[in-house]
Protein backbone atom coordinates (compact mmCIF):
# COMPACT_ATOMS: atom_id res chain seq x y z
CA UNK A 1 0.00 0.00 0.00
CA UNK A 2 1.30 3.82 -0.76
CA UNK A 3 2.73 5.75 2.24
CA UNK A 4 -0.02 6.46 4.24
CA UNK A 5 -1.79 10.27 3.30
CA UNK A 6 -3.09 12.57 5.89
CA UNK A 7 -6.79 13.79 5.92
CA UNK A 8 -7.66 16.54 4.13
CA UNK A 9 -9.65 17.70 6.84
CA UNK A 10 -11.11 15.73 10.65
CA UNK A 11 -14.14 16.48 12.03
CA UNK A 12 -16.45 14.82 15.13
CA UNK A 13 -19.65 15.36 15.51
CA UNK A 14 -20.64 13.85 19.27
CA UNK A 15 -18.49 11.03 19.77
CA UNK A 16 -18.50 9.82 15.51
CA UNK A 17 -15.22 11.28 14.02
CA UNK A 18 -14.65 11.88 10.58
CA UNK A 19 -12.00 12.09 7.90
CA UNK A 20 -12.21 13.71 4.64
CA UNK A 21 -9.61 12.00 2.01
CA UNK A 22 -8.47 13.22 -1.27
CA UNK A 23 -10.35 10.52 -2.99
CA UNK A 24 -12.30 7.50 -2.79
CA UNK A 25 -9.31 5.17 -2.97
CA UNK A 26 -7.38 7.18 -0.71
CA UNK A 27 -10.39 7.14 1.65
CA UNK A 28 -10.87 3.44 1.54
CA UNK A 29 -7.07 2.75 2.24
CA UNK A 30 -7.53 4.89 4.95
CA UNK A 31 -9.96 2.90 6.34
CA UNK A 32 -8.09 -0.04 5.90
CA UNK A 33 -4.90 0.73 7.71
CA UNK A 34 -7.23 1.05 10.53
CA UNK A 35 -8.89 -1.83 10.24
CA UNK A 36 -5.59 -3.12 10.27
CA UNK A 37 -4.41 -1.68 12.83
CA UNK A 38 -7.82 -2.91 15.44
CA UNK A 39 -6.95 -6.73 13.52
CA UNK A 40 -2.99 -6.72 15.16
CA UNK A 41 -4.40 -5.06 18.18
CA UNK A 42 -6.98 -7.98 19.02
CA UNK A 43 -4.97 -10.77 17.78
CA UNK A 44 -2.66 -9.79 20.41
CA UNK A 45 -5.20 -9.79 23.19
CA UNK A 46 -6.98 -13.01 22.14
CA UNK A 47 -6.61 -15.95 19.51
CA UNK A 48 -9.91 -15.75 18.12
CA UNK A 49 -11.31 -12.32 16.50
CA UNK A 50 -14.59 -12.18 15.19
CA UNK A 51 -15.44 -8.89 12.54
CA UNK A 52 -18.76 -8.14 10.50
CA UNK A 53 -17.89 -7.01 6.98
CA UNK A 54 -20.49 -4.80 4.81
CA UNK A 55 -20.73 -5.08 1.20
CA UNK A 56 -21.79 -2.59 -2.34
CA UNK A 57 -19.72 0.08 -3.87
CA UNK A 58 -18.95 1.74 -0.82
CA UNK A 59 -16.63 -1.05 0.79
CA UNK A 60 -14.84 -2.21 -2.69
CA UNK A 61 -11.88 0.43 -1.92
CA UNK A 62 -11.83 -1.25 1.57
CA UNK A 63 -11.91 -4.42 1.31
CA UNK A 64 -9.21 -4.27 -1.88
CA UNK A 65 -6.68 -2.40 0.61
CA UNK A 66 -7.36 -4.59 3.48
CA UNK A 67 -6.73 -7.54 1.57
CA UNK A 68 -3.57 -6.35 0.24
CA UNK A 69 -1.92 -5.84 3.62
CA UNK A 70 0.70 -8.35 4.49
CA UNK A 71 0.80 -10.50 7.32
CA UNK A 72 -2.29 -9.68 8.86
CA UNK A 73 -3.39 -12.30 11.34
CA UNK A 74 -6.60 -14.11 8.98
CA UNK A 75 -6.17 -17.33 10.25
CA UNK A 76 -7.61 -15.71 14.31
CA UNK A 77 -10.88 -14.21 12.31
CA UNK A 78 -14.22 -15.00 11.90
CA UNK A 79 -16.00 -13.16 9.83
CA UNK A 80 -19.65 -12.33 9.38
CA UNK A 81 -21.00 -10.68 7.04
CA UNK A 82 -24.29 -8.13 8.58
CA UNK A 83 -27.07 -8.77 5.60
CA UNK A 84 -28.46 -10.70 2.40
CA UNK A 85 -31.05 -10.53 0.11
CA UNK A 86 -34.00 -13.57 0.80
CA UNK A 87 -34.62 -15.44 -2.17
CA UNK A 88 -30.55 -14.89 -3.84
CA UNK A 89 -28.58 -18.09 -4.24
CA UNK A 90 -25.07 -17.33 -4.02
CA UNK A 91 -23.88 -17.27 -7.35
CA UNK A 92 -26.22 -14.68 -8.47
CA UNK A 93 -24.32 -11.23 -9.40
CA UNK A 94 -25.83 -9.33 -6.71
CA UNK A 95 -25.48 -11.87 -3.61
CA UNK A 96 -23.76 -10.72 -0.78
CA UNK A 97 -22.11 -14.12 0.00
CA UNK A 98 -21.11 -13.90 -3.80
CA UNK A 99 -19.31 -10.68 -3.12
CA UNK A 100 -17.94 -11.19 0.20
CA UNK A 101 -15.95 -14.56 -1.45
CA UNK A 102 -14.99 -12.29 -4.49
CA UNK A 103 -13.57 -9.43 -2.32
CA UNK A 104 -12.63 -11.15 1.12
CA UNK A 105 -12.49 -14.98 1.53
CA UNK A 106 -10.90 -15.63 -1.63
CA UNK A 107 -8.36 -13.21 -1.66
CA UNK A 108 -7.54 -14.04 2.46
CA UNK A 109 -7.72 -17.28 4.63
CA UNK A 110 -9.67 -16.72 7.34
CA UNK A 111 -9.83 -18.93 10.15
CA UNK A 112 -13.97 -19.24 8.99
CA UNK A 113 -16.76 -17.24 7.57
CA UNK A 114 -20.38 -17.32 8.57
CA UNK A 115 -22.63 -16.84 5.68
CA UNK A 116 -25.75 -15.65 5.60
CA UNK A 117 -28.08 -18.04 3.55
CA UNK A 118 -30.93 -15.90 2.09
CA UNK A 119 -32.21 -18.97 -0.48
CA UNK A 120 -33.61 -20.83 2.59
CA UNK A 121 -36.65 -22.04 3.34
CA UNK A 122 -36.95 -20.70 6.23
CA UNK A 123 -35.52 -17.60 6.70
CA UNK A 124 -37.03 -16.58 9.94
CA UNK A 125 -34.68 -19.79 11.18
CA UNK A 126 -31.91 -18.25 9.38
CA UNK A 127 -32.32 -15.38 11.52
CA UNK A 128 -32.45 -17.46 15.00
CA UNK A 129 -29.57 -19.65 13.85
CA UNK A 130 -27.27 -16.77 12.65
CA UNK A 131 -28.11 -14.46 15.85
CA UNK A 132 -27.03 -17.65 18.03
CA UNK A 133 -23.13 -17.98 15.95
CA UNK A 134 -22.94 -14.02 16.34
CA UNK A 135 -23.71 -13.87 20.23
CA UNK A 136 -21.08 -16.96 20.24
CA UNK A 137 -18.19 -15.22 19.08
CA UNK A 138 -18.97 -11.61 20.51
CA UNK A 139 -17.42 -9.36 17.72
CA UNK A 140 -14.79 -6.61 18.66
CA UNK A 141 -14.75 -4.98 14.76
CA UNK A 142 -17.44 -4.35 12.26
CA UNK A 143 -16.49 -2.39 8.98
CA UNK A 144 -19.93 -0.52 7.53
CA UNK A 145 -21.36 1.73 5.52
CA UNK A 146 -24.02 3.98 5.75
CA UNK A 147 -27.09 3.94 2.82
CA UNK A 148 -28.78 6.65 0.85
CA UNK A 149 -31.62 6.58 2.63
CA UNK A 150 -29.53 6.14 6.18
CA UNK A 151 -29.65 2.63 7.08
CA UNK A 152 -27.23 0.51 8.79
CA UNK A 153 -26.96 -2.51 7.04
CA UNK A 154 -30.53 -3.18 5.94
CA UNK A 155 -32.43 -1.15 8.76
CA UNK A 156 -34.34 1.65 6.71
CA UNK A 157 -36.18 4.05 8.47
CA UNK A 158 -39.26 2.22 8.41
CA UNK A 159 -37.43 -1.05 9.79
CA UNK A 160 -35.23 0.46 12.26
CA UNK A 161 -35.42 -0.14 15.92
CA UNK A 162 -32.79 1.12 17.97
CA UNK A 163 -34.51 -0.93 20.79
CA UNK A 164 -34.59 -3.92 19.11
CA UNK A 165 -34.70 -7.19 21.53
CA UNK A 166 -33.66 -9.25 18.31
CA UNK A 167 -30.13 -9.45 16.63
CA UNK A 168 -31.35 -10.22 13.42
CA UNK A 169 -34.24 -9.91 11.34
CA UNK A 170 -36.36 -10.34 8.09
CA UNK A 171 -37.12 -6.90 6.99
CA UNK A 172 -38.94 -5.38 3.98
CA UNK A 173 -36.83 -3.03 1.49
CA UNK A 174 -37.57 0.72 0.76
CA UNK A 175 -38.10 2.20 -2.71
CA UNK A 176 -35.16 4.20 -1.74
CA UNK A 177 -33.09 1.10 -0.84
CA UNK A 178 -33.77 -0.87 -3.97
CA UNK A 179 -33.04 2.14 -5.93
CA UNK A 180 -29.40 2.56 -4.53
CA UNK A 181 -28.79 -1.00 -5.98
CA UNK A 182 -29.90 -0.39 -9.05
CA UNK A 183 -28.13 3.24 -9.35
CA UNK A 184 -25.06 0.92 -8.22
CA UNK A 185 -25.25 -1.56 -10.76
CA UNK A 186 -26.09 -4.54 -8.77
CA UNK A 187 -29.23 -5.13 -10.30
CA UNK A 188 -30.83 -3.82 -14.67
CA UNK A 189 -33.96 -2.53 -13.00
CA UNK A 190 -35.91 -2.32 -9.81
CA UNK A 191 -38.03 -4.90 -10.51
CA UNK A 192 -34.98 -7.39 -10.34
CA UNK A 193 -34.39 -5.93 -6.52
CA UNK A 194 -35.84 -8.76 -3.91
CA UNK A 195 -38.23 -6.63 -1.55
CA UNK A 196 -36.78 -8.63 1.59
CA UNK A 197 -34.39 -8.90 3.52
CA UNK A 198 -32.44 -10.76 6.06
CA UNK A 199 -30.25 -8.32 8.25
CA UNK A 200 -28.32 -7.58 11.61
CA UNK A 201 -30.32 -5.02 13.90
CA UNK A 202 -28.59 -2.01 15.14
CA UNK A 203 -28.84 -3.09 18.36
CA UNK A 204 -26.50 -6.02 17.11
CA UNK A 205 -24.05 -3.30 14.81
CA UNK A 206 -24.12 -1.16 18.27
CA UNK A 207 -22.62 -3.58 20.82
CA UNK A 208 -19.22 -4.06 18.40
CA UNK A 209 -16.67 -2.27 20.15
CA UNK A 210 -15.16 -0.57 16.87
CA UNK A 211 -16.58 0.45 14.09
CA UNK A 212 -15.01 1.70 10.88
CA UNK A 213 -17.60 3.20 8.11
CA UNK A 214 -16.91 4.20 4.21
CA UNK A 215 -19.36 6.26 2.91
CA UNK A 216 -17.49 7.54 -0.64
CA UNK A 217 -18.85 9.06 -3.50
CA UNK A 218 -21.36 12.06 -4.19
CA UNK A 219 -24.38 10.13 -4.10
CA UNK A 220 -23.72 9.64 0.07
CA UNK A 221 -23.01 13.82 0.41
CA UNK A 222 -26.82 14.22 1.58
CA UNK A 223 -26.89 11.41 3.56
CA UNK A 224 -23.37 12.21 5.56
CA UNK A 225 -24.72 15.76 6.41
CA UNK A 226 -28.02 14.25 7.40
CA UNK A 227 -25.87 12.10 9.81
CA UNK A 228 -24.18 14.55 11.58
CA UNK A 229 -26.77 17.43 11.68
CA UNK A 230 -30.38 15.67 12.23
CA UNK A 231 -31.40 14.91 15.88
CA UNK A 232 -31.07 11.18 16.68
CA UNK A 233 -33.72 9.01 15.35
CA UNK A 234 -34.58 6.28 13.18
CA UNK A 235 -35.65 8.68 10.41
CA UNK A 236 -32.14 9.01 9.55
CA UNK A 237 -31.01 5.47 11.05
CA UNK A 238 -27.40 6.59 10.83
CA UNK A 239 -27.84 9.39 13.55
CA UNK A 240 -27.42 6.36 16.10
CA UNK A 241 -23.41 6.43 15.12
CA UNK A 242 -22.98 9.79 17.43
CA UNK A 243 -23.81 7.49 20.49
CA UNK A 244 -21.29 5.20 20.10
CA UNK A 245 -17.81 5.29 21.54
CA UNK A 246 -15.67 4.25 19.08
CA UNK A 247 -16.44 4.86 15.62
CA UNK A 248 -14.75 6.67 12.63
CA UNK A 249 -16.48 7.36 9.34
CA UNK A 250 -13.96 7.74 6.04
CA UNK A 251 -15.08 9.73 3.29
CA UNK A 252 -13.82 11.52 0.38
CA UNK A 253 -13.95 15.19 -1.17
CA UNK A 254 -17.71 14.03 -2.53
CA UNK A 255 -19.21 12.43 0.10
CA UNK A 256 -17.85 15.47 1.79
CA UNK A 257 -19.68 18.00 -0.45
CA UNK A 258 -22.06 19.15 1.84
CA UNK A 259 -20.11 19.72 5.16
CA UNK A 260 -19.17 23.17 4.99
CA UNK A 261 -21.01 23.99 8.05
CA UNK A 262 -19.90 21.53 10.36
CA UNK A 263 -18.09 22.39 13.12
CA UNK A 264 -14.55 20.78 13.69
Amino acid sequence: MPTPATPLKSLQAGSLKIEIHASRRAAGEAAARAAAQSLRDLAERARDVAVIFATGASQLETLHALTSISGLPWNQVTGFHMDEYVGLTADHAASFRRYLRDHLTERVALRAFREIDGSAADPECVCREYAQKLRSCEPQLCLLGIGENGHLAFNDPAEADFEDPRDMKVVELDSVCRQQQVAEGWFRSLDEVPKTALTLTIPALLRVPKLIASVPGSRKARIVRRTLEEPISTACPATILRTHPDVTVYLDEESAAELGAVRT
